[in-house]
C-alpha cells in the first residue's frame, strides 16, 4: 500500500526526497496526533449533546424567505450554539457576512458615543483597524464618537497587567481580546490566559463587557472563552464552526443583553432577532457545526506538521513544533518575499479547486499592504479549508491554516515544500536526498 500511496504523491508533483523528509518528521508526531483526536472526540460529543438537548429535527432544515418570521430552524440553531458554548443566547446568521462583519456588529451594537473600547492585547487584526477608526474609514466607531485605547503586550507576548490597570477608566465600556495572532508573530492566547485576563479586568471594573474574537480558535481546546467569563465570543462560519459546509455566515454568542443589542444593530431597532430568513442554508449550518470538531482536528494536525517540517529546516515558526495549540494557524517566517510567494504557490497547487492558477499579491480591501492569498476552496475565502496568506512586508511571514481533512493538509505542506525546493529557496537535509 505504501508504494501505491507514494506513487500517487509523485503523480501530484511531490518528489521522493520531499516525501522521505516529511515521513521522517511525521513519525515522531503520532502521540501529538492522538491527543488532538482525543480532544476532537470530546468536542464532538459536546456538539451532539447540544443538538440532542435542543431536539434538532429535519423540520429545522426547511427554508424561509422574505422577513423570516418564525424560522424555527434558525432559532433552534442559535439555541444549539448557545448550549454548546454555555451562553444565554446566540446570533447565528448568514446575514453576518464575515468575521469582521460579526465583530463590527458586536462592537457597534454594544458601544455608544462617549464610550471607550480597550484592547489589552495590542493592535487588532488589520481589517478591524478601519472598523475601529485606527485607520480613518467611513462608518468607523471613531466617527460615532467612540474612543479607542490599546495596551501593547510585553516583549514575551504576555499581558501587561500594570498598564492595563492604568488604562481602564470611567469611559471603558468594552474590552476586546483577539484570541488568535492575526498577522503578528505573538503567541495565540489560551482559554486559560483569556480567563485570567477577564477576571483581572472584571475586578477593576465589574460592569465592563469582555468580548473575545474567537476566530480560528473554536474546538481547539476543551473549553471556549465563554466558559471562563467572556460576555461575548464572535466568529466566522467559514472558519472553524462551519465545518467547511457553511457557505457564509458568522456568530455572536454570549449574554442575552449583549446579543439583543447586536441583533438590533444587525437588523433594525424594534426588529432584532425576529427577522432574517435562513434561505435554505440551515442544513449546511447544522451539519457543518456537527462536523466542525473533526475538521478542526485535521487542520490542527496540519499546523503541527507544518511547524515541525519548517522548524527542522531552520525557519522561525510560531508556535514552535512542541508548543500547545490554541488556534489552527501556523506562522512561518521566511525573511524574503519570494519564499512567501513560493509557499503560497505550493498551497494553491495542492487545492481541489483552481489548482492550476498562481496566487499573486494584491491590494485587498481592509489591508495596509499587498496581501497574497492561496485558497483553492469550495467556499470563497474559507480559511478552515486549506489556505495560506501573508502581507508582503517584513519579516515576510506566511500564515498557514485549514484543511478539511488531515490528508489534504499534509498534501498542502508537501507541495509548499516542493515549491520552495524547486525554486532553490530550501535545501533538504542530506539524508532525505
Amino acid at each position: 500500500m505504501q508504494s501505491e500511496l507514494n506513487e500517487m504523491y509523485r503523480s501530484l508533483g511531490v518528489s521522493e526526497s520531499v516525501l522521505r523528509f516529511a515521513e521522517s518528521v511525521e513519525t515522531a508526531l503520532k502521540p501529538r496526533f492522538a491527543a488532538i483526536d482525543a480532544r476532537a472526540e470530546y468536542n464532538q460529543m459536546k456538539v451532539i449533546k447540544a443538538m440532542q438537548d435542543n431536539r434538532v429535527s429535519d423540520i429545522h432544515f426547511a427554508a424561509t424567505t422574505g422577513y423570516g418570521y418564525n424560522d424555527i430552524g434558525r432559532d433552534t440553531l442559535e439555541q444549539v450554539y448557545a448550549s454548546c458554548f454555555h451562553t444565554e443566547a446566540a446570533l447565528v446568521r448568514p446575514q453576518l457576512m464575515s468575521g469582521t462583519h460579526a465583530l463590527h456588529i458586536a462592537l457597534s451594537g454594544n458601544l455608544r458615543p462617549g464610550d471607550e473600547l480597550l484592547s489589552p492585547a495590542g493592535g487588532p487584526y488589520d481589517t478591524l483597524e478601519e472598523v475601529i477608526g485606527i485607520r480613518p474609514s467611513v462608518g468607523s466607531l471613531a466617527e460615532y464618537g467612540i474612543s479607542y485605547r490599546q495596551v501593547d503586550l510585553l516583549p514575551d507576548g504576555t499581558f501587561d497587567y500594570e498598564n492595563i490597570r492604568k488604562a481602564v477608566n470611567d469611559k471603558t465600556k468594552l474590552v476586546t481580546i483577539q484570541r488568535s495572532k492575526g498577522y503578528a508573530t505573538r503567541p495565540t492566547f489560551s482559554v486559560e490566559q483569556i480567563g485570567q485576563l477577564i477576571a483581572y479586568v472584571k475586578k477593576l471594573k465589574p460592569d465592563v463587557i469582555c468580548m473575545v474574537d474567537n476566530c480560528y480558535g473554536e474546538f481547539v481546546e476543551l473549553n471556549e472563552p465563554t466558559d471562563v467569563g467572556a460576555d461575548m465570543i464572535v466568529g466566522s462560519l467559514i472558519k472553524n464552526p462551519g465545518g467547511g459546509l457553511a457557505p457564509i455566515g458568522g456568530y455572536i454568542a454570549g449574554r442575552q443583553d449583549c446579543i439583543d443589542r447586536a441583533a438590533y444593530r444587525l437588523s433594525a431597532p424594534g426588529l432584532g432577532r425576529e427577522v432574517g430568513a435562513s434561505l435554505g442554508l440551515n442544513q449546511s449550518l447544522y451539519q457543518g457545526f456537527f462536523l466542525a470538531p473533526t475538521v478542526v482536528a485535521g487542520a490542527l494536525k496540519g499546523a503541527v506538521f507544518a511547524a515541525n517540517v519548517y522548524e527542522r529546516l531552520g525557519f522561525a515558526v510560531h508556535p514552535n513544533g512542541t508548543e500547545e495549540r490554541h488556534d489552527i494557524i501556523q506562522a512561518v517566517t521566511f525573511g524574503k518575499p519570494e519564499a512567501v510567494i513560493a509557499f503560497c504557490e505550493g498551497i494553491q497547487a495542492a487545492a481541489p479547486v483552481d489548482s492550476f492558477v498562481k496566487p499573486e499579491p494584491w491590494d485587498m480591501p481592509g489591508y495596509d499592504s499587498p496581501v497574497i492569498m492561496a485558497a483553492g476552496a469550495f467556499v470563497q475565502g474559507s480559511s478552515i479549508e486549506l489556505s495560506a496568506d501573508a502581507p508582503i512586508r517584513p519579516p515576510y511571514t506566511v500564515f498557514f491554516q485549514g484543511g478539511l481533512t488531515w490528508y489534504h493538509a499534509r498534501l498542502g505542506i508537501l507541495k509548499s515544500l516542493q515549491a520552495l525546493c524547486d525554486a532553490g529557496l530550501v535545501t533538504l537535509p542530506q539524508e532525505a536526498i
